[in-house]
């Protein structure tokens, strides 16, 4: 399944607030959000603070730290035509 992943940087390097407009997107694939927030992290060198918050639809928020000081939250949703099929009963 691939995800898109929006990232919104809270503060820079040295701890101070990021310009509102700092976010960049990324897209991943995994077979379920907890594993694309997973992989986002351990790529990036990262920690995840806190709790990653998921939601139906395959959706998660969770907020990061990198070992270099750069926190930010990550929105994490399926990308456009890649959802998975519905199961039949």
């Amino acid at each position: 399944m691939q995800f898109t992943i929006e990232q919104r940087h809270l503060t820079d390097t040295s701890g101070k607030p990021a310009p509102a407009d700092a976010v960049t997107f990324h897209v991943c694939d995994a077979p379920d959000v907890d594993e694309a927030v997973r992989l986002f992290v351990k790529k990036r060198d990262a920690e995840i603070i806190g709790t990653v918050m998921t939601f139906p639809g395959f959706q998660a928020i969770a907020t990061v730290r990198e070992r270099s000081g750069g926190v930010y939250t990550l929105q994490v949703a399926p990308s456009s035509g890649h959802h998975p099929r519905p199961m039949i009963y």
